[in-house]
């Protein structure tokens, strides 16, 4: 079998080919995906030559952790799945060509324990359940919910969401404007506005590497800031932060406890995952679509959409 899969070849070098898929075992998946979502925190850093050294770190590689698509065949032991419509997080199945993470092509060979099965009218949304149930950890690992938000992309909006269901009232930084809007029930603000309001519990979205001696000074005195974003180096200036005894706090990527719970949430309606996608591009045009991702603000999400294909 072969799949047409986004390479990257080398930092800022994107292209679509065919790759060889590995030969399906008793207890894998086959699925042919719908719909990939790009990654603005660790598909950037993969695409501009930044990330740091990770596991399996390497080019050629094909990247995504956010697919989602439909069961055709699978081993003797996982026939009953045929015809799901399932998310998958991530694949290793192209041989020579790295999988980081391995999910943005048009067929994946999958162990089934990898695989979820979602509802099918949940559509291309399921490709936003690596970001919500990382949002839904980020949280769930901590007594208090935050009172700031740092960043209104996907992952901030979605805290921010997951905060306002839980009773809070977040108030929500975000530097460009064309991503203040959106907002259900909390308010998103320029962090110019701030003044010197200070708060307890700061969760950062945005990702940047330079952020946090800005958040310390907006720290209470005993707070905490959590870092939900994927970054490559973080340094700071430590005198301010020893003043307020600051406690900072990564947090790492989703559990399958945390998207059991957060489609538990999604299907009640007590989180809902609309208005996040913004752009959608067909696969041929990868290069193009991935430079929108990571270089236009008003993209939230791109999709890629193999399904015409």
């Amino acid at each position: 079998m072969e799949a047409r899969a986004i390479i990257i070849r080398e930092p800022k070098r994107i292209e679509l080919d065919r790759l060889a898929l590995s030969v399906p075992g008793p207890e894998d998946l086959v699925v042919d995906i719908a719909y990939s979502g790009i990654s603005t925190g660790t598909e950037r850093l993969f695409w501009s030559g930044e990330m740091p050294d990770f596991p399996g770190m390497g080019y050629p590689l094909v990247p995504g952790y956010e697919s989602a698509g439909t069961v055709v065949d699978a081993g003797p032991a996982q026939r009953a799945r045929v015809g799901e419509f399932v998310f998958v997080p991530g694949a290793a199945c192209f041989g020579p060509v790295r999988g980081l993470f391995g999910a943005t092509a048009s067929r994946l060979v999958v162990p089934a324990p990898r695989v979820v099965t979602v509802p099918v009218d949940m559509g291309e949304r399921a490709t936003l359940l690596a970001l919500a149930a990382t949002a839904l950890h980020v949280s769930a690992n901590h007594a208090a919910q935050p009172d700031l938000i740092v960043g209104h992309g996907v992952v901030g909006r979605l805290l921010a969401r997951i905060a306002v269901q839980s009773g809070a009232s977040p108030i929500v930084w975000e530097t460009n404007p064309a991503r203040r809007n959106g907002t259900m029930g909390y308010d998103v603000i320029a962090p110019e506005e701030n003044g010197d309001r200070r708060y307890k519990t700061i969760y950062d979205a945005s990702g940047d590497s330079r952020i946090l001696d800005q958040l310390i000074q907006h720290l209470a005195p005993g707070g905490e800031i959590v870092l939900a974003g994927f970054y490559n180096k973080l340094n700071f200036a430590f005198a301010p932060a020893f003043m307020r005894e600051a406690r900072i706090r990564i947090a790492a990527q989703w559990q399958p406890a945390d998207l059991a719970r957060l489609l538990t949430m999604v299907e009640s309606g007590q989180i809902s995952l609309d208005g996040l996608i913004t752009h959608h591009a067909p696969p041929d045009a990868a290069g193009e679509a991935y430079r929108t991702a990571f270089e236009t603000p008003a993209c939230l999400k791109m999709i890629i959409d193999w399904s015409p294909a």
